[in-house]
């Protein structure tokens, strides 16, 4: 499974997210978190990087961007035909670390099987990421609030055997956490029932917001569990889709200013359609991230 597929099976729309409230802007902020580095999710970029990895590697540092996070390794493929080892020595040597991963983990939460880990885990510790970051549930996976219990169970067991390799395990979410079960949600669900102390969330603000929720509910209720952001932008007519960073909907200012409360270490920009160049959109992403919030 070398292609992130977990990105490309979309959850059905919930209602349309508006952008968020005014009155967020209201509430009394905590102090602004001191993250400087800005990071670039590579699906980002997921029709360039198999055609020349080595390219896109360098012109994302010459973007600005000092972080990575990677997607789709697999022992065989590894990242777009690099072994880790070699993946490692080209992040270096453009001035890049990646702490974190995007790494398929569907199989192990249906079955169980530690082994399947074992090499993703592996990968990741070439790198020396700290977070090991499960990305996306099929959909048979989450039928229910008894499925996240398990999954919460999974994941658990999984973070258990990454802090033998020095990782800390992270989820990222979609919408379709947000789905109501009676007076819960899958999200809370996995908010409660993982370890605190070794998962952590990687918070997407785009899905958050485009599933009706607010981020900063998120942060007052779990603080500090939200060590990772996704900042995509949500176009101002078309909710589905993205736009460069500051060009939209989503008032990351008001965002921001609760970074210290949310845990926030890594910030990384996202996006997964374009209406210009792609690298003239990161760059344009970066420069608004890099100049009006870190």
């Amino acid at each position: 499974m070398n292609s992130r597929r977990i990105f490309i099976k979309q959850a059905a729309v919930a209602a349309a997210g508006a952008a968020l409230i005014p009155g967020f802007a209201c509430s009394p902020a905590p102090a602004t978190a001191s993250t400087k580095t800005v990071g670039l999710q590579l699906y980002t970029l997921r029709d360039l990087l198999p055609k020349d990895v080595k390219g896109v590697i360098e012109k994302v540092a010459k973007a600005g961007y000092k972080e990575v996070e990677t997607y789709g390794y697999t022992a065989e493929a590894g990242f777009w035909g690099l072994d880790a080892k070699s993946f490692k020595a080209l992040l270096e040597a453009n001035g890049l670390k990646a702490p974190s991963g995007h790494f398929g983990l569907e199989e192990y939460i249906k079955s169980g099987d530690k082994e399947l880990l074992k090499p993703l885990i592996a990968g990741a510790a070439e790198l020396n990421m700290e977070y090991f970051t499960c990305p996306f549930l099929a959909e048979d996976l989450r039928t229910s609030l008894d499925d996240y219990k398990k999954i919460a169970g999974r994941l658990n067991e999984a973070a258990e055997l990454a802090k033998q390799s020095g990782l800390q395990m992270a989820y990222h979410n979609h919408d379709f956490e947000f789905k109501k079960y009676g007076e819960t949600t899958g999200y809370d669900i996995l908010l409660q029932e993982t370890n605190k102390d070794l998962i952590h969330f990687e918070l997407d603000l785009y899905w958050v917001v485009r599933s009706g929720n607010d981020p900063l509910a998120l942060f007052e209720k779990h603080p500090g569990r939200f060590v990772m952001w996704h900042v995509k932008d949500m176009d101002k007519t078309d909710n589905t889709k993205n736009t460069e960073v500051g060009s939209g909907k989503i008032d990351f200012k008001t965002i921001y200013k609760h970074a210290k409360q949310s845990g926030l270490k890594h910030l990384i920009v996202e996006q997964e359609n374009f209406a210009i160049d792609p690298f003239d959109s990161i760059k344009k992403s970066f420069d608004y991230v890099d100049h009006e919030l870190v």
